[in-house]
């Protein structure tokens, strides 16, 4: 049987709420850093929401790798019994990942927010030939996103997949993470990188 629990607003925060859960290093930086307090709002309505469901799974996706991370984080520090499940991103035939956000888009901002996939492609297409150095993918990234009148780069950055910090190799998981503006409109993508096995310097890439 399926079940829809949506509260109304005073539910989750009644009068004299006072209680916030913040996700310290993994909530600082990136987003963070560019919507500050986003993530200690995310958090505590996710937690909120873990505690009167407790369900067995909770399923978050990976186009918002950070927020996904940090929600995992809380899960281990707190001991929550729910087991926190990343799932892939839906793109479009073209890969624009699926957002809320993308109805704001008007029909040329549609087409000029295939950048951001296109700019992981680029970076993909570095690290398959054998590039590692992070200073020389983020050229690959600028010159790709720079290309596109109607993007301007919040951030462009390569980061260990684990603590979300800037890494200087990619020799490890990571994740290549952009934030873009496209018009009026903030867009996020990202490509999860990760070594194929311990002892190979080949990459696998997911998208």
């Amino acid at each position: 049987m399926d079940s829809l629990f949506a509260p109304e607003p005073p539910e989750i925060y009644p009068n004299g709420f006072s209680t916030y859960v913040n996700v310290d290093g993994l909530s600082e930086r990136l987003e963070g850093r560019s919507r500050p307090g986003h993530f200690r709002g995310v958090a505590t309505v996710v937690m909120k929401l873990l505690q009167i469901v407790q369900p067995n799974f909770a399923y978050f996706g990976r186009k918002d790798a950070q927020q996904s991370r940090m929600i995992m984080q809380m899960a281990r520090d707190l001991n929550l019994d729910t087991e926190i499940v990343v799932c892939p991103p839906v793109r479009e035939p073209d890969g624009l990942a699926l957002s809320s956000r993308n109805v704001y888009l008007n029909q040329e901002e549609r087409k000029a927010a295939t950048v951001l996939f296109r700019a992981l492609e680029a970076a993909k297409s570095e690290l398959a030939a054998g590039v590692r150095d992070v200073l020389q993918l983020q050229t690959i990234l600028q010159r790709t996103l720079g290309a596109e009148r109607h993007a301007r780069v919040d951030y462009a950055e390569i980061v260990d997949a684990e603590s979300f910090e800037p890494v200087v190799r990619v020799n490890k998981p990571c994740y290549v993470v952009l934030a873009v503006f496209i018009g009026k409109t903030r867009l996020i993508d990202n490509l999860y990188v990760e070594p194929k096995s311990s002892d190979s310097d080949e990459l696998v890439f997911h998208f």
